[in-house]
């Protein structure tokens, strides 16, 4: 069974909310950290689990974390990579205990790295997370060189506020084909970020990223019918 990795508010904060990662292809949920260390100082409570295409058992975690009636809404799947068309299939499939989605790096073709030195200069352009993946026992290199079965992408059967983020020098999913895929969707709010790469949720512009996200949690919490609560981020 995967693990799952937890950060949760500080002490004597009340937890705003609920986030629960699907990693994407060769990663775990430790991945992260940085992540869900920056979401809980805004006192978000993050679940991160496994990678699905390799772990089957992370679908069945996210939906109970779902159904956790501890956990505080809203609660908001979060998607990376493969991730994200998973977390984008249990949208489509549910909407009790679900209240929102956010969708980084889609998935919309074929790609090889051949070397580890390509595949980590597509996943990020931050020399941290760089050095992170380089180092990390638990990390799967070459897995953006397969090319599992994926769930069909229905974005029309999801009926919560959905955030979508893209790197606008994504190698690995370009940003062109991830714009068509969400165009036509009045839910989708897309966000690209100049110089992004594929794991924009750990790229050199994180700080950025996890600053979009929570306004968009932010504005979950008051109403999803109000305007953003601000623009031009990206």
């Amino acid at each position: 069974m995967s693990s799952s990795f937890s950060w949760d508010e500080p002490e004597g904060l009340a937890a705003r909310g609920t986030l629960i990662v699907l990693a994407g292809r060769g990663e775990h949920g430790g991945v992260y950290e940085r992540f869900g260390r920056r979401l809980a100082f805004d006192a978000y409570r993050v679940r991160a689990l496994g990678d699905p295409t390799t772990e089957p058992s992370v679908l069945e975690q996210a939906a109970k974390l779902l159904a956790d009636e501890s956990l505080p809404g809203p609660k908001v799947l979060v998607g990376s990579d493969t991730g994200a068309r998973y977390a984008a299939h249990l949208a489509a499939e549910r909407e009790a205990s679900l209240d929102a989605l956010i969708l980084a790096g889609l998935p919309t073709a074929r790609w090889s790295a051949g070397s580890w030195e390509a595949e980590v200069e597509a996943r990020t352009a931050c020399p941290t997370h760089q050095g992170r993946l380089t180092d990390d026992a638990g990390f799967r290199r070459g897995a953006l060189d397969g090319n599992p079965d994926l769930p069909e992408l229905h974005l029309d059967r999801v009926r919560v506020p959905v955030l979508a983020l893209h790197g606008k020098d994504d190698p690995v999913s370009p940003v062109e084909q991830a714009l068509e895929a969400y165009a036509g969707h009045a839910g989708v709010r897309t966000v690209t970020f100049d110089g992004g790469r594929h794991d924009v949720l750990n790229d050199a512009l994180h700080r950025t990223v996890a600053a979009t996200v929570v306004l968009f949690l932010e504005r979950l919490r008051l109403s999803p019918e109000l305007p953003a609560i601000a623009e031009g981020l990206a």
